[in-house]
């Protein structure tokens, strides 16, 4: 599997809106984002500020995952990923979210995320040292599921970058 990840430029901002549905398991619910208006504020003119941030993973050639963030109402950005499901379970997101966090210390503080209560998502973040928070109770936009806030601290260290594919000079033109 020839796997490379790229920066997400403003001018890719379709791939956000691409991986929308399947970082909110909208396609297995034959949903669409034209079907629940609120997530468009993780799409909408994604990029056009230097507070967006995002990865986009290409494997054999085809768009197989994305990572991004927005800083919204907090202050703390907010953090969604999508896989899709012909790639799944292949360390895809893992390679995505290890990436990211690298970038992303160099930008923020910290990142949130807001996974639905006791999935295996939760299990997911906390791997990658996101910590639930108390907070006030936040239900899905797709079905009403309780949602969690999971923050993570984040610390400048050294990027690493994994492949001579991987421009620095792409961010966010």
């Amino acid at each position: 599997m020839d796997m490379q990840l790229y920066f997400l430029r403003s001018s890719e901002s379709k791939i956000v809106l691409d991986m929308l549905p399947f970082a909110y398991g909208l396609d297995e619910l034959n949903k669409s984002i034209e079907d629940i208006a609120e997530l468009k504020i993780y799409s909408d003119f994604y990029g056009l500020t230097p507070k967006d941030l995002g990865l986009y993973v290409l494997v054999d050639n085809t768009i197989a995952g994305a990572i991004w963030s927005r800083e919204l109402a907090e202050n703390i950005p907010e953090l969604n990923m999508a896989v899709l499901p012909a790639f799944r379970n292949r360390g895809i997101g893992s390679a995505m979210m290890e990436q990211f966090l690298q970038e992303a210390g160099v930008q923020y503080d910290a990142l949130s995320v807001y996974p639905v209560k006791d999935s295996n998502v939760v299990k997911f973040y906390e791997r990658y040292g996101f910590e639930t928070q108390e907070s006030p109770q936040r239900k899905s936009y797709i079905d009403d599921s309780q949602l969690v806030k999971m923050i993570k601290k984040l610390q400048i260290k050294e990027i690493v970058r994994p492949s001579d594919n991987y421009d620095a000079s792409y961010w966010m033109d």
